[in-house]
């Protein structure tokens, strides 16, 4: 299918048949001027999150030593055996490793334990590791449990060849468990992708893998960047696997492109996809080189995707807890209220428990489809 011209929009709309159980997928190319006009045709209101909590649900624990020590980032939230669970990131000044948190309103987080760390990996993946997707359920309007495959939980991770923050080409990893409590994983000898195999676009390293089944394959959407040296881009691509071992990257990657001058000219990464009655939804994040804010894609197939072109989620107000940022997209719904988990940044300020960088406050908060603020 070809792409839409760039004063065009392309409409989906949808259409459910009694007898058969089916979704027809109408699409339609509609010449656009507006970003007000571009939202009503797209019809995204379905999937904004304009009430934000306005306050971290998890921070780091600021103790020297722990893992979370200096930040938290990169949420994924889920539904497991009646719990609802967090998978994130702690940074501690040396590297990333991942844990799990636990809450039972989405609101209040109590860390669970480490889940993947250092020092427990195959040389590729010892130093600097970065779990960000378990396969789990698709569709945005129920709570998105994990789902096996041949009797085992699969996670996605990316990790950083060398201590620091980021350091140098991450490669992608796949880690499985039989253990109902998630706590212990196993970690492949070798990486499932890896930067020198990928085009030009991806030279610099892999990133925030989103791994989704759908009818009988499997698609690991990631995004990466061009060069690890000096000023970047970071784009978004997808691969395909039958068996989660053997992936075939797309041959018209990056799926999601940047926008040149625009508030994703230089990201467009940490892709979160979900099915919404056969109609597919990106949430990602842009990024211009001076604030990280989150937007939105619409496919009826996984490979074609139209970008909203605005953010949906914005930057807070100067002192707000995402002032800087408000970035790195989790999103599920709970009791028909979508809930959108994502990583918030501002300038330290004296009293936080944890800096980053020496000068950031970087923690995870949420918005929602509703008002949050008597939580």
């Amino acid at each position: 299918m070809q792409r839409p011209r760039e004063d065009m929009i392309r409409l989906y709309t949808g259409s459910n048949s009694p007898e058969s159980g089916s979704v027809a997928i109408v699409i339609l190319d509609v010449k656009t001027n507006s970003a007000n006009e571009v939202q009503g045709i797209m019809q995204i209101e379905p999937y904004l999150t304009p009430y934000k909590l306005g306050r971290p649900v998890l921070t780091g624990s600021g103790i020297p030593g722990q893992f979370d020590e200096r930040a938290v980032d990169c949420p994924f939230v889920f539904q497991h055996n009646g719990k609802f669970y967090m998978m994130y990131v702690g940074f501690d000044g040396k590297g990333y490793q991942t844990a799990l948190a636990t809450s039972a309103d989405l609101i209040r987080w109590e860390p669970l334990g480490v889940i993947l760390r250092r020092d427990e990996g195959s040389g590729w993946d010892d130093k600097n590791i970065a779990g960000t997707w378990i396969l789990k359920e698709n569709r945005i309007d129920a709570p998105p449990p994990l789902k096996k495959w041949k009797g085992k939980y699969w996670l996605v991770y990316h990790a950083y060849p060398e201590f620091g923050y980021e350091e140098g080409s991450a490669k992608i990893g796949l880690a499985w468990t039989e253990d109902e409590s998630l706590l212990t994983w196993n970690r492949p000898p070798e990486p499932i992708m890896t930067p020198e195999e990928g085009a030009d676009w991806e030279q610099g390293g892999l990133y925030k893998e989103c791994l989704v089944e759908h009818e009988g394959a499997f698609y690991l959407f990631y995004n990466a960047k061009n060069t690890n040296k000096g000023r970047w881009i970071e784009q978004t691509g997808v691969a395909f696997s039958e068996d989660l071992k053997t992936w075939r990257r797309y041959e018209q990657n990056p799926v999601l492109r940047v926008t040149p001058d625009a508030w994703d000219s230089g990201f467009v990464s940490d892709p979160c996809v979900l099915e919404d009655n056969g109609r597919w939804v990106m949430y990602y994040f842009g990024f211009n080189y001076k604030q990280a804010q989150e937007g939105i894609a619409l496919s009826e197939d996984l490979l074609h995707w139209d970008k909203y072109p605005e953010p949906i989620l914005l930057v807070g107000e100067e002192g707000s807890i995402d002032a800087t940022f408000a970035h790195k997209p989790s999103v599920i719904t709970h009791d028909g209220v979508l809930y959108h988990f994502y990583c918030s940044c501002r300038p330290y300020k004296e009293g936080d428990p944890t800096k980053i960088y020496g000068k950031e406050f970087r923690t995870i908060s949420v918005a929602a489809s509703k008002d949050l603020s008597g939580l």
